[in-house]
């Protein structure tokens, strides 16, 4: 990703803001929607065609993985391991969404929609997360 784009997205020329700034947005997307699994677990399970047990734990999961990553998003500095891990959890959690949705769930139409639009949604997290790192890097 060039230096420009990256500067345009996260609003800064300063690329350890730009980690910070990709952190964040990641943490109050997540975390909002972990906040729904666990609030609304039932609607929205019946909705998506996921079990609402399944939803309820996950939301758990990424409430408080939510957290984690709003607390690494406010240090000065992020630590480079950190993030990498934050990254990576991304990317497992992207893969882990198309292959359930392949593999063992039997969503609704409204759940086929969902799944890899939330999948691309923190695959592009962690795109723009390790882009910043490695800017920051330099």
């Amino acid at each position: 990703m060039s230096q420009a784009l990256l500067a345009g997205l996260a609003r800064t020329t300063r690329p350890e803001v730009a980690v910070r700034r990709f952190l964040a947005l990641d943490a109050v997307v997540t975390g909002a929607n972990g906040i729904a699994y666990v609030a609304a677990s039932g609607p929205l399970g019946e909705l998506l065609g996921v079990d609402a047990g399944l939803l309820f734990e996950l939301g758990l999961f990424l409430t408080a993985f939510a957290a984690g990553v709003a607390w690494l998003a406010s240090r000065r500095r992020p630590a480079a391991l950190a993030v990498k891990a934050v990254v990576d959890a991304n990317v497992v959690w992207a893969v882990l969404s198309v292959v359930a949705l392949v593999a063992w769930l039997e969503p609704t139409a409204a759940g086929l929609l969902w799944t890899p639009m939330q999948a691309a949604a923190v695959a592009g997290f962690a795109g723009l997360q390790w882009a910043a790192l490695r800017a920051a890097s330099r």
